[in-house]
């Protein structure tokens, strides 16, 4: 059996998933971004673009069962949405068969909320409650949180051919497109049906064989290990 890492997001007891001391020094500073972009104002609403969510749900066998970041204006239509300010995604059960997340890309202080959160939870929802969990996020390969919770957890990733991905603004066509390359990532068991899924929109690959590893540690005598077993 392949071992996968343990994923704690903050403490196992409360599960509350906040900002450790670290994250909140590593956010100050940080602006608030959405899709990549800093935003003149938090009015606007940025949702995935039809195409992806007919493909997730058509994934998941015609239904999503939970949407943990989702807004009035989304095309999800997940069983379960979690909406601000009434419901924290971050804070509520991910306890689901199905999920998609599509999350703010980026900081939000006024929240407490980081990219590396969202990762975070979806990966533990694989782990803890055996979810099938999508999310279609910013390629960041050289993050910590890609190398953790994607490579160290995911079992394949779609790195999307869109040369500037276009989302929805307030649920309608025409926002601008994304200044960075985009991946569906994907935490499950069914590879092979993702990769059928998924290969007309990007080049699928499977990251089996990486669960559990660490990547960019560094030895004792200094020298940078690309990769090596946890």
């Amino acid at each position: 059996m392949r071992k996968i890492p343990d994923v704690t997001c903050v403490s196992a007891q409360n599960r509350k998933y906040g900002l450790t001391d670290i994250e909140k020094q590593e956010m100050s500073g940080d602006s608030y971004m959405t899709a990549g972009r800093t935003l003149n104002t938090i009015s606007q609403e940025w949702g995935t673009p039809e195409k992806y969510v007919n493909a997730v749900r058509d994934f998941f066998g015609g239904s999503i069962a939970l949407d943990p970041c989702s807004n009035e204006y989304s095309i999800v239509n997940a069983g379960t949405e979690y909406r601000l300010p009434k419901y924290d995604g971050l804070r509520e059960s991910w306890n689901f068969p199905s999920i998609y997340v599509n999350p703010p890309y980026g900081i939000d202080k006024e929240h407490g909320t980081s990219i590396r959160k969202w990762l975070c939870r979806c990966a533990a929802a694989y782990k803890e409650h055996k979810s099938e969990v999508l999310a279609l996020v910013p390629v960041a390969t050289n993050t910590g949180h890609w190398k953790k919770y994607v490579f160290g957890v995911a079992t394949a990733v779609c790195f999307l051919y869109d040369t500037r991905l276009k989302f929805l603004v307030n649920g309608q066509n025409g926002g601008k497109g994304a200044p960075m390359s985009c991946a569906m990532i994907y935490w499950g068991k069914d590879v092979e049906r993702f990769l059928e899924s998924f290969k007309k929109f990007g080049a699928v690959i499977d990251l089996r064989s990486l669960n559990g590893k660490k990547f960019g540690d560094y030895s004792e005598n200094g020298q940078l290990n690309l990769l090596s077993d946890s």
